[in-house]
Protein backbone atom coordinates (compact mmCIF):
# COMPACT_ATOMS: atom_id res chain seq x y z
CA UNK A 1 0.00 0.00 0.00
CA UNK A 2 1.38 3.60 -1.11
CA UNK A 3 0.24 6.86 0.84
CA UNK A 4 1.36 10.12 -0.24
CA UNK A 5 1.54 13.09 1.79
CA UNK A 6 2.24 16.06 0.97
CA UNK A 7 3.57 19.15 3.09
CA UNK A 8 4.02 22.97 2.34
CA UNK A 9 7.38 24.73 2.40
CA UNK A 10 7.35 28.42 2.00
CA UNK A 11 6.08 28.41 -2.03
CA UNK A 12 7.47 24.58 -3.34
CA UNK A 13 5.98 21.72 -2.57
CA UNK A 14 7.62 18.23 -1.82
CA UNK A 15 5.96 14.86 -2.28
CA UNK A 16 6.85 12.38 0.50
CA UNK A 17 6.69 8.60 -0.85
CA UNK A 18 6.02 5.80 2.00
CA UNK A 19 7.98 2.76 0.78
CA UNK A 20 6.43 -0.73 0.94
CA UNK A 21 5.86 -2.30 3.64
CA UNK A 22 7.50 -5.58 3.65
CA UNK A 23 6.10 -8.66 5.48
CA UNK A 24 9.33 -9.41 7.26
CA UNK A 25 9.97 -5.81 8.59
CA UNK A 26 8.43 -4.12 11.71
CA UNK A 27 4.66 -2.00 11.60
CA UNK A 28 6.83 0.78 11.02
CA UNK A 29 7.26 2.42 8.13
CA UNK A 30 9.87 4.15 5.89
CA UNK A 31 9.73 7.67 4.62
CA UNK A 32 11.97 9.03 1.66
CA UNK A 33 11.44 12.05 0.34
CA UNK A 34 11.07 13.14 -2.99
CA UNK A 35 14.06 15.34 -4.26
CA UNK A 36 13.90 17.47 -7.21
CA UNK A 37 16.73 17.59 -9.66
CA UNK A 38 16.00 21.38 -10.22
CA UNK A 39 17.26 23.59 -7.14
CA UNK A 40 14.42 24.51 -4.77
CA UNK A 41 14.49 28.45 -6.34
CA UNK A 42 14.44 27.38 -9.72
CA UNK A 43 11.34 29.44 -12.04
CA UNK A 44 10.03 28.12 -15.31
CA UNK A 45 10.40 31.68 -16.73
CA UNK A 46 12.86 30.74 -19.42
CA UNK A 47 15.07 33.38 -18.11
CA UNK A 48 18.59 32.99 -17.69
CA UNK A 49 20.76 34.61 -15.11
CA UNK A 50 20.86 37.92 -16.72
CA UNK A 51 17.30 37.96 -17.29
CA UNK A 52 17.60 37.68 -21.08
CA UNK A 53 15.33 34.79 -22.91
CA UNK A 54 17.31 31.61 -23.92
CA UNK A 55 14.49 29.76 -25.56
CA UNK A 56 15.91 27.92 -28.84
CA UNK A 57 19.08 29.54 -28.67
CA UNK A 58 22.16 27.27 -29.76
CA UNK A 59 25.19 27.07 -27.53
CA UNK A 60 23.57 27.34 -24.33
CA UNK A 61 23.76 25.22 -21.23
CA UNK A 62 23.35 21.19 -21.95
CA UNK A 63 20.04 21.61 -19.87
CA UNK A 64 18.59 23.69 -21.94
CA UNK A 65 15.89 23.31 -24.81
CA UNK A 66 16.63 23.98 -28.48
CA UNK A 67 13.86 24.77 -31.12
CA UNK A 68 14.00 22.26 -33.90
CA UNK A 69 15.72 25.02 -36.62
CA UNK A 70 18.57 25.18 -33.78
CA UNK A 71 19.28 21.55 -33.54
CA UNK A 72 19.31 21.40 -37.11
CA UNK A 73 21.51 24.04 -37.79
CA UNK A 74 18.61 26.31 -39.97
CA UNK A 75 17.52 29.93 -40.28
CA UNK A 76 13.88 28.66 -41.23
CA UNK A 77 11.35 28.04 -38.60
CA UNK A 78 10.90 23.91 -38.54
CA UNK A 79 8.47 24.66 -36.13
CA UNK A 80 6.43 26.98 -38.38
CA UNK A 81 6.57 24.40 -41.49
CA UNK A 82 5.40 21.38 -40.06
CA UNK A 83 2.33 23.38 -38.57
CA UNK A 84 1.80 24.80 -42.17
CA UNK A 85 2.22 21.08 -43.58
CA UNK A 86 -0.48 19.50 -40.86
CA UNK A 87 -2.53 22.44 -41.24
CA UNK A 88 -2.26 22.20 -44.75
CA UNK A 89 -4.00 18.53 -45.36
CA UNK A 90 -1.35 17.43 -47.54
CA UNK A 91 -1.41 14.06 -45.57
CA UNK A 92 -3.42 12.49 -43.17
CA UNK A 93 0.33 12.19 -40.94
CA UNK A 94 3.47 14.27 -41.46
CA UNK A 95 6.75 12.48 -39.97
CA UNK A 96 9.16 14.59 -37.92
CA UNK A 97 12.03 14.94 -40.29
CA UNK A 98 9.87 16.06 -43.24
CA UNK A 99 9.50 19.84 -41.91
CA UNK A 100 13.25 19.72 -41.09
CA UNK A 101 13.99 18.60 -44.88
CA UNK A 102 11.23 21.05 -46.50
CA UNK A 103 12.85 23.78 -44.36
CA UNK A 104 16.68 22.82 -45.55
CA UNK A 105 15.61 23.07 -48.86
CA UNK A 106 13.44 26.40 -48.58
CA UNK A 107 16.50 27.87 -47.17
CA UNK A 108 18.91 26.67 -49.57
CA UNK A 109 16.70 27.90 -52.64
CA UNK A 110 16.14 31.43 -50.68
CA UNK A 111 20.08 31.86 -49.99
CA UNK A 112 20.99 30.49 -53.63
CA UNK A 113 18.12 33.08 -54.83
CA UNK A 114 19.65 36.01 -53.30
CA UNK A 115 23.33 35.71 -53.44
CA UNK A 116 22.53 36.18 -57.52
CA UNK A 117 20.15 38.72 -56.70
CA UNK A 118 22.34 40.73 -54.57
CA UNK A 119 25.32 39.73 -57.18
CA UNK A 120 23.07 41.14 -60.21
CA UNK A 121 22.22 44.82 -57.72
CA UNK A 122 26.44 44.81 -57.40
CA UNK A 123 26.60 44.89 -61.03
CA UNK A 124 23.75 47.60 -61.31
CA UNK A 125 26.28 49.71 -58.82
CA UNK A 126 22.77 49.09 -56.27
CA UNK A 127 23.07 48.97 -52.59
CA UNK A 128 19.67 47.39 -52.19
CA UNK A 129 17.83 44.33 -53.93
CA UNK A 130 14.66 45.13 -55.66
CA UNK A 131 12.26 42.71 -57.68
CA UNK A 132 13.95 43.42 -60.97
CA UNK A 133 17.29 42.01 -59.61
CA UNK A 134 15.49 38.95 -58.81
CA UNK A 135 13.90 38.48 -62.18
CA UNK A 136 17.73 38.98 -63.32
CA UNK A 137 19.05 36.54 -61.31
CA UNK A 138 16.21 33.67 -62.10
CA UNK A 139 16.54 34.27 -65.63
CA UNK A 140 20.00 34.40 -66.15
CA UNK A 141 20.24 30.86 -64.25
CA UNK A 142 19.44 27.55 -66.22
CA UNK A 143 18.38 25.61 -63.36
CA UNK A 144 16.22 28.40 -61.63
CA UNK A 145 14.57 29.19 -64.74
CA UNK A 146 13.52 25.78 -65.16
CA UNK A 147 12.18 25.92 -61.98
CA UNK A 148 10.51 29.13 -62.02
CA UNK A 149 9.94 29.45 -65.58
CA UNK A 150 5.92 29.38 -65.18
CA UNK A 151 6.24 32.13 -62.17
CA UNK A 152 5.36 35.73 -63.00
CA UNK A 153 7.63 38.55 -60.45
CA UNK A 154 5.89 41.79 -60.72
CA UNK A 155 7.62 44.69 -61.47
CA UNK A 156 10.73 42.30 -62.71
CA UNK A 157 10.84 43.14 -66.45
CA UNK A 158 12.11 41.15 -69.16
CA UNK A 159 15.36 40.10 -69.79
CA UNK A 160 17.40 41.83 -72.23
CA UNK A 161 18.06 40.19 -75.56
CA UNK A 162 18.43 41.11 -79.48
CA UNK A 163 18.53 38.29 -82.22
CA UNK A 164 21.69 38.02 -83.75
CA UNK A 165 19.76 38.58 -87.28
CA UNK A 166 18.83 41.30 -86.42
CA UNK A 167 21.98 43.25 -85.42
CA UNK A 168 24.06 44.40 -88.34
CA UNK A 169 26.24 41.68 -89.45
CA UNK A 170 30.62 42.38 -89.32
CA UNK A 171 30.53 40.84 -93.15
CA UNK A 172 28.16 44.06 -94.44
CA UNK A 173 30.61 46.25 -92.65
CA UNK A 174 33.34 44.93 -94.75
CA UNK A 175 31.92 45.01 -98.25
CA UNK A 176 30.62 48.60 -97.59
CA UNK A 177 34.60 49.28 -96.76
CA UNK A 178 35.56 47.55 -99.68
CA UNK A 179 33.28 49.13 -101.96
CA UNK A 180 33.98 53.00 -100.75
CA UNK A 181 37.69 51.92 -101.54
CA UNK A 182 37.76 50.59 -105.10
CA UNK A 183 35.79 53.89 -106.18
Amino acid sequence: MRVLMRRRAKRNDFKFRVARRSSLSSSTTNFKPFRPSYPINHTMSGKGKAGKSSSGKAGGEPGKSQSRSAKAGLQFPVGRVHRLLKKGNYAQRVGAGAPVYLAAVLEYLAAEILELAGNAARDNKKQRIVPRHLQLAIRNDEELNKLLGDVVISQGGVVPFINPELLPSKSSKSKKEGASQEV
